[in-house]
């Protein structure tokens, strides 16, 4: 029918939320990243975003509607050509009746008589559909408690260590590692209690499964039972209807290859609406058909793809010498934030050069004293000091307004092999280059080994983007949405002083700002104060000291 919105999981252990404040009205357009409202779960105040394009056709939690079980209907979407209008009168005769009513519903059981508690593949992001199982911490009759990491899941955006919510035994493991594509809300394990038979263990089936078990299959001569096969039809077929479809009908139509005359529509003035083609496919019982096979520009001819195969590779060598390798969750992720936040910000830029011999003293103390401290520790104390200067940009944007946060929590770029994640060092300002250090030596760490926990890479005010390590001199980086800046730090390089005559080590960092919110001269102000910092290290542990940020009217005059 229409793009439902349900309760998500935002956390391992919610099992219920809140509406705190819904963001987006009836009728209200909505694009890929907006938040729609903002819930409560069990630990905080968490915003769903949305992943696609539409608007927001009816509400059926409010604000009001207290605590709403996870996977429960919140919301229908219209998709862009609809009339949301319609779809919230479909989704109200459909719908309201039984909100939850797409959730599975167990029916039977197999495999034993030992009923068991279900683990199901966590929403562990708000914008997670889908997971992957990387590794099993306890394997099947092995003894678990509450708090213990049960397993890794690759979600959208980094691998997340899911706990286990009750002490018992992992009687049954239904995805195996490697597991890729799982959806949210799938069933991927079994847990009984302690003292229970965990061999045992009946493996509930949802009624979905049981429609499916009960319609007749052909005989099959081999020894392991499957389901038919059902070849897609041809799509060399092209039709023309007299109302007027919208593109996510049409492509729908397109891909099945049918012929919109067939099909009753059910919208305004007869037009047919992707519900009702949905509804007949479901009825005739169509199969998916299969994607359509793109040969490379080499290939004169290609295969016709397989009927069945186990599992894609994530590697696929062709013929002609070509590799394609599939981009992973998170690079998926990371490419569709930043394509939005460069289309959607103006960025603007301001760069600073500071003489880092001041730094570079002070830093050669703190070794001899056993203190094994970076040039970006001290970067990353004077970023949070310079933002007490300059608290415009410790901000985020909410409903398209900046808020100034009271916290100074400066996310760091880390590169891992699955792509680029920004760990947080919470409130940088009230710690010391020492606590800085060790924060960044621990989060770095765990992030290359995606141990990280949700609150640990979301969530930060201002990022920084260190590149001098890697002997890049300068370089400008994209926003951090919803941030209103990033500072792109460059590597020390060697100069002659023009004072001196001798020569000194400088480095250059970049600032990118949205210049929505925050304007030319307010930029000036931070990278006024940072280089002065950076040069003058004996600051940091000062406090607020007027002298330090230069009055621009009395300058003026």
């Amino acid at each position: 029918m229409a793009i439902q919105l349900k309760m998500p999981s935002l956390s391992p252990t919610m099992e219920e939320g809140t509406i705190v404040k819904w963001l987006k009205a009836e009728g209200e357009s909505m694009e890929a990243g907006d938040v729609v409202c903002d819930i409560q779960t069990d630990k905080a105040v968490v915003s769903m975003e949305v992943d696609e394009e539409g608007v927001l056709a009816k509400i059926f939690m409010r604000e009001d509607a207290g605590s709403i079980k996870v996977g429960e209907l919140i919301a229908v979407v219209a998709e862009d050509g609809e009339d949301w209008k319609a779809v919230a009168a479909n989704a109200k005769t459909d719908g309201e009746s039984n909100p939850a009513a797409t959730d599975a519903v167990v029916v039977t059981a197999t495999g034993g008589s030992t009923p068991g508690t279900v683990i199901n593949m966590p929403s562990l992001s708000p914008t997670m559909t889908e997971g992957t199982i990387v590794k099993w911490y306890k394997g099947e009759g092995e003894a678990i408690a509450a708090g213990d990491v049960l397993c890794d899941i690759q979600t959208d955006k980094a691998v997340v260590s899911m706990e286990c919510d009750d002490d018992g035994v992992v009687a049954k493991i239904l995805m195996a590692e490697g597991s890729s594509g799982v959806e949210v809300g799938t069933l991927i394990a079994l847990i009984v209690e302690e003292g229970q038979d965990w061999k045992d263990v009946a493996i509930p089936i949802t009624s979905a499964d049981a429609v499916v078990s009960s319609s007749p299959s052909p005989p099959s001569t081999s020894s392991i039972p499957s389901k038919p096969v059902l070849s897609a039809p041809a799509l060399t077929t092209k039709y023309t209807h007299p109302a007027q479809t919208g593109p996510a009908t049409a492509l729908i139509l397109s891909q099945y290859g049918l012929n919109p005359a067939n099909i009753e529509g059910s919208g305004p003035k007869g037009n047919l609406l992707k519900s009702d083609v949905l509804k007949y496919i479901q009825v005739n019982s169509l199969p998916t058909p299969a994607p359509a096979q793109v040969p490379l520009p080499s290939v004169a001819i290609a295969k016709p793809a397989p009927t069945s195969f186990t599992a894609p590779l994530p590697v696929r060598q062709a013929r002609a010498g070509y590799t394609d390798i599939e981009l992973t969750s998170m690079r998926k992720v990371i490419a569709k934030r930043l394509t939005d936040s460069k289309q959607e910000a103006p960025h603007g830029y301001s760069s600073a050069t500071a003489n880092l011999t001041a730094v570079s003293r002070l830093r050669q103390e703190y070794i001899k004293s056993g203190f094994k401290v970076s040039v970006n520790d001290f970067v990353i104390k004077a970023v949070a000091t310079a933002l007490q200067y300059v608290p415009e940009l410790n901000a985020t944007v909410v409903k398209e307004e900046p808020l100034t946060q009271s916290s100074i929590d400066i996310s760091v770029a880390v590169a891992t092999p699955a792509g680029l994640i920004t760990p947080i060092v919470k409130n940088a300002a009230g710690k010391t280059i020492q606590q800085i250090s060790t924060d960044v030596k621990e989060l770095a760490g765990r992030a290359k080994e995606n141990k990280l926990k949700l609150d640990e890479f979301q969530g930060g005010t201002f990022t920084i983007s260190n590149l001098g390590m890697f002997g890049i001199a300068e370089f400008t980086a994209i926003i951090n949405a919803p941030q209103l800046a990033i500072l792109a730090v460059g590597g020390g390089r060697t100069i002659i002083d023009p004072i001196t005559m001798k020569p000194t080590t400088v480095m250059t960092s970049t600032l990118s700002f949205d210049r929505r919110y925050i304007d030319e001269a307010q930029a000036a102000d931070f990278m006024a104060v940072y280089q002065t910092i950076m040069e003058r290290p004996e600051l940091l542990e000062t406090g607020y000291l007027s002298s330090v940020k230069v009055d621009r009217m009395a300058a003026i005059l």
